[in-house]
């Protein structure tokens, strides 16, 4: 197996839901570190959502492993930060039989 080629800087982020005073809640991101990843892109496809053109394109994002429950391991529902662009992470598999590698299913949507 080749090794992946990590040549992006990604930002791992989480949610977090912060008080508002009111009884309510605002949800928020706070990152966990940085990561060098490989960002490959899958599919893209153009959906209208409630009138606004939608570009949503789906990517394979392959970072270092790191062990269960390790902050710098993505989980689905985390999402990765380039500058602007969000990759919404929907899924986590193993890349190679070792563990050494991860691969994360993302998606990014954007009004067109």
């Amino acid at each position: 197996m080749t090794a992946p080629r990590l040549n992006r800087k990604l930002v791992l982020e989480a949610p977090s839901r912060l008080e508002d005073g009111a009884g309510g809640y605002v949800e928020s991101w706070q990152a966990l570190g940085t990561l060098w990843a490989q960002v490959l892109p899958r599919s893209g496809r153009e959906a209208a959502l409630v009138g606004v053109a939608i570009s949503a394109t789906s990517y394979r994002v392959v970072v270092r492993g790191a062990p269960e429950g390790d902050a710098q391991r993505p989980v689905p529902g985390q999402r990765f930060r380039e500058g602007a662009r969000l990759f919404h992470i929907e899924a986590v598999a193993e890349h190679d039989a070792d563990g050494r590698y991860l691969t994360c299913f993302a998606s990014e949507e954007a009004a067109v």
